[in-house]
């Protein structure tokens, strides 16, 4: 049967996919295969953390040409990554889009993705894109969570489908790299790490900033207090508290924030408390270059986000807070660092803020005497 044969039966005959997959045997053999899509329609940080899954690729079959399909605002953090070949962008705005508009968008990322022909779909969340992409690309493997709810139409869309974890504690890593385990292949321990890659560009224009500042590399403490979601950030009062301890303690402190107005205002509002000076670029960096701004950094300092996350991927030690969200799945990975959260007996509970009132009190409840204690523990190793 041809490959356009495949994508036919697919779409009109659903159940055609669930005998291919009986007819499919374990594991995968990844020299049959040419090319790869990897999908992960989520946030900034959820895509960073997926990056182990192309590196693992690639150096289990070198020869594999992975792509990515992932949000287009998200691209950045897999562009210049070597083992990624091509990343694809869905672009949020197209909702606004009259229906029409949004159509051909729509028909023309399936075109370039149908002239790609892939062998291999690895669908790395519950986004229904996926089962349909399955479907209307027709690759021979198509791999995908299990999960508890998923309707039989999504269960015979995959030929590979993995099992989730039943006591919530896998990190969201190990979660991803389930996909590859699922056909067979291992992931070594030295292979696991994230991977971003800030470029010569972004390198060179941070240097820049810092120098304005005279700042050395490794001659200062990156704090980034914000989020995009307000139940996961400290309060204004302690973060400005902080600032003045560590410049006691003779630290500079540079802060970052997102070019958005909410994380804008926060720190804003923490200038105005702080008696010490401070670095402030928020809202000036692109994610490349906060990524150079991290990796120059002696330590992170921050909340549960995407900047906690490529601190891992560059590999600067990080004091992380967390309150509703749960460390055991989106801790910072494969780096030295200290979690500071609370003893509330609800957490993590995943919710907007006690009650729904976009403030967490086992987060804001955190001291600064032990954020500042994981800092100088850090420091010391």
């Amino acid at each position: 049967m041809s490959r356009g044969e495949v994508r036919r039966a697919a779409i009109h005959r659903p159940e055609f996919l669930c005998y291919r997959a009986c007819m499919l045997k374990d594991p995968v053999d990844l020299q049959s295969v040419r090319r790869v899509l990897v999908t992960k329609l989520r946030h900034h940080g959820d895509v960073l953390l997926a990056s182990p899954v192309f590196s693992v690729l690639k150096a289990h079959a070198p020869h594999l040409e992975i792509d990515a399909l992932v949000y287009a605002d998200t691209a950045p953090m897999l562009s210049e990554n070597p083992a990624v070949s091509r990343v694809f962008g869905i672009d949020r705005a197209w909702k606004t889009l009259g229906w029409m508009d949004r159509l051909r968008a729509e028909l023309a990322v399936l075109r370039q993705l149908r002239d790609r022909d892939y062998d291999l779909l690895i669908h790395l969340t519950e986004h229904p894109r996926g089962a349909w992409l399955a479907r209307m690309l027709g690759p021979r493997y198509r791999v995908a969570a299990d999960y508890p709810k998923a309707r039989r139409w999504w269960k015979a869309s995959f030929s590979h489908l993995h099992p989730l974890p039943g006591n919530g504690r896998r990190h969201v890593v190990e979660l991803n790299l389930d996909a590859l385990r699922r056909i067979g292949l291992q992931p070594g321990e030295q292979e696991r790490g994230l991977s971003f890659v800030p470029g010569e560009d972004a390198e060179r224009i941070v240097q820049g900033l810092l120098g304005e500042f005279g700042l050395a590399p490794g001659g200062y403490i990156h704090l980034h207090p914000a989020s995009r979601w307000q139940f996961k950030c400290w309060s204004v009062e302690k973060t400005a508290e902080l600032i003045d301890e560590l410049h006691a303690l003779g630290e500079p402190v540079v802060v970052s924030a997102a070019p958005e107005a909410n994380e804008i205002e926060l720190v804003r509002r923490i200038a105005a408390l702080v008696k010490a000076p401070f670095v402030d670029v928020s809202g000036r960096l692109t994610l490349k270059q906060l990524g150079a701004l991290t990796r120059s950094a002696k330590l992170f300092v921050g909340v549960d986000s995407a900047p906690m996350h490529i601190a891992s991927a560059m590999q600067t030690p990080v004091v992380a807070l967390f309150g509703p969200s749960g460390e055991f799945n989106w801790g910072p990975w494969r780096v030295p660092h200290r979690v500071i959260t609370s003893d509330h007996s609800c957490r993590p509970c995943g919710n907007d803020g006690c009650g729904g009132g976009k403030l967490s009190e086992c987060l804001t409840s955190l001291p600064v005497s032990a954020v500042l204690q994981a800092v100088q523990a850090l420091q010391s190793r």
